[in-house]
C-alpha cells in the first residue's frame, strides 16, 4: 500500500521558515516524480513544486527564490523549504507523487497518490 506521509507543516510570522518532509513507502518510486500542491479554503489545490527522478526542479512562478524541493532520488523522503513565507502562503499543503514528471501545467486530477495534508498557516 502506497503511503505519503508529509510533516513539518505549523504556524509562523511573515518572513519565517518551514521544512516541510514528505515520507514515501509502500512501491518503488524509481521513474516517479513527485512533489507539492497546496489548497487554501475555498480555492483550487494548485501546484507548488516538483522533483523529478533525475533531479530537474519545477516551481510555480509566485514560489521561485523562496521555495526549493529536494530530496527523492537519494532518499525516501521529499522536502520543500519555504523562506520569506506570507500570509497568502497559507493552505494546507500536500505531498504527490506521478509518473515521470509534474510541472507547473500538472493539475491535481493527474497526480497519482496524495498525502494525507499538513497545514501551514503564516500571520501578518
Amino acid at each position: 500500500q502506497v503511503q505519503l506521509v508529509e510533516s513539518g507543516g505549523g504556524l509562523v510570522q511573515a518572513g519565517g521558515s518551514l521544512r516541510l518532509s514528505c515520507a514515501r513507502s509502500g512501491r518503488t518510486f524509481a521513474n516517479y516524480a513527485m512533489g507539492w500542491f497546496r489548497q487554501a479554503p475555498g480555492k483550487e489545490r494548485d501546484f507548488v513544486a516538483a522533483v523529478t527522478w533525475t533531479g530537474f526542479t519545477y516551481y510555480a512562478d509566485s514560489m521561485k527564490g523562496r521555495f526549493t524541493v529536494s530530496g527523492h532520488n537519494v532518499q525516501n523522503t521529499v522536502y520543500l523549504q519555504m523562506n520569506s513565507l506570507k500570509p497568502e502562503d497559507t493552505a494546507v499543503y500536500y505531498c504527490a507523487a506521478r509518473p515521470v514528471i509534474i510541472t507547473p501545467q500538472t493539475t491535481a486530477a493527474e497526480v497519482r497518490y496524495w498525502g494525507q495534508g499538513t497545514q501551514v498557516t503564516v500571520s501578518s
